[in-house]
């Protein structure tokens, strides 16, 4: 478990491909590190495999990668990094379990007084998870909805703090993010699913009777 609180921004240092996925070694400067505790590389959450002084090892298997751009990465790119809640620790963000949705393309970058205001094109399915002043985790960092401007686009604000300590401010036209949905967002929708499924059947039983 996360909060979407970058910690620290470390760097691709060397890219394997491997039976299973990817393996990757990543600079960062985390110390006290653990064979098998899970950081967030991009808001995905992997296992730590090896760690020496300011590096450690995580590995990417076939389905992570068929959800993320994790299979894209190459040596020098910058991640956001956080590692895993502890008991009793503040949380700042909101809850984030570091299992990555799916992926957004950014459609527009710009600066609005002191915010940097970014458009992201989200799949069908995560915008019904998306509600104004909610929360959503991109590449990682919590952020707050700042609005859902047209069908299908989701706009953030990014404060200055945000965009220098963390990779949201090297965004740009074109690229590709990561996008976790509110965890509680997600259990809402699946209980209500079936009731709204029975509500619709409803009326249209209703519907076809009165026509008949």
């Amino acid at each position: 478990m996360f909060t979407g609180l970058v910690d620290d921004v470390g760097v691709v240092e060397r890219v394997e491909r491997t039976a299973a996925g990817r393996r990757m070694r990543v600079l960062s400067r985390y110390d006290g590190l653990s064979i098998g505790e899970s950081i967030a590389v991009n808001g995905a959450c992997l296992t730590v495999l090896a760690f020496g002084p300011g590096w450690f090892e995580v590995a990417a298997v076939v389905t992570t990668l068929g959800r993320t751009t994790i299979g894209d990465w190459t040596v020098g790119r910058r991640v956001n990094l956080e590692r895993a809640l502890r008991l009793g620790d503040r949380l700042g963000g909101h809850l984030v379990q570091g299992h990555v949705d799916d992926v957004g393309v950014v459609t527009a970058v710009r600066r609005e007084a002191d915010a940097l205001l970014v458009d992201v094109r989200i799949p069908p399915e995560l915008e019904l998870l998306m509600v104004p002043h909610g929360s959503v985790a991109v590449d990682g960092v919590s952020l707050t909805v700042n609005a859902l401007p047209a069908p299908g686009i989701l706009q953030l604000s990014l404060i200055e703090h945000t965009w220098r300590h963390t990779t949201l401010g090297d965004l740009a036209e074109g690229d590709q993010v990561h996008l976790e949905g509110d965890m509680m967002g997600k259990y809402a929708r699946r209980l209500v699913a079936p009731h709204a499924e029975a509500m619709v059947h409803g009326i249209l039983s209703s519907s076809g009777q009165a026509g008949t």
